[in-house]
């Protein structure tokens, strides 16, 4: 899906912390959406690095993390056909059809049915630390910040923690 197409609803769930040892400055933030499809990559890379301005500190490192287990965070290229490309993957290596346990009310009691998700979420994976130099998030040429709903439509939380000087 063509980036200018997602409908995506952004708001702060939380006040910014901050707090400072001598030069040593720690700047905290929560960042919410809501997802509007079941799986659904988002370009968060400006976002992130507009928190990183606000957040005063010029030098260090952002910490990324999903408050969630069937969501994740990973860095990528933003192409349209490559952002198919990865759904499509990410489709074929955890299959929705396949048989889990965890969907299976004979051993689970998740009443979502999204054992596909967790295993998706799981590979993804829902950290990331990246360094910050001359306030913004140092990123290869190509290098985009993505987050990924694997069991949308839901709200959904991103800690970002910036530290440095």
């Amino acid at each position: 899906m063509h980036p200018s197409k997602i409908q995506v609803l952004e708001v702060e769930s939380a006040p910014a912390e901050t707090s400072s040892t001598g030069g040593y400055k720690v700047f905290n933030r929560i960042v919410d959406w809501i997802t509007s499809e079941r799986m659904q990559l988002l370009n968060i890379t400006e976002r992130i690095n507009e928190i990183v301005r606000k957040s005063g500190i010029r030098d260090g490192l952002v910490h990324l993390q999903s408050l969630h287990t069937t969501s994740g965070v990973f860095l990528n290229e933003w192409q349209d056909a490559l952002i198919h490309d990865v759904k499509r993957f990410l489709e074929e290596v955890a299959d929705r059809s396949q048989y889990y346990r965890h969907n299976d009310p004979e051993y689970s009691d998740c009443e979502r049915k999204n054992a596909d998700s967790h295993m998706r979420g799981m590979l993804m994976g829902q950290t990331l630390c990246l360094q910050v130099r001359n306030a913004t998030v140092l990123l290869g040429t190509w290098q985009s910040i993505i987050f990924a709903e694997f069991d949308g439509p839901r709200s959904r939380s991103l800690a970002v923690q910036i530290s440095g000087v």
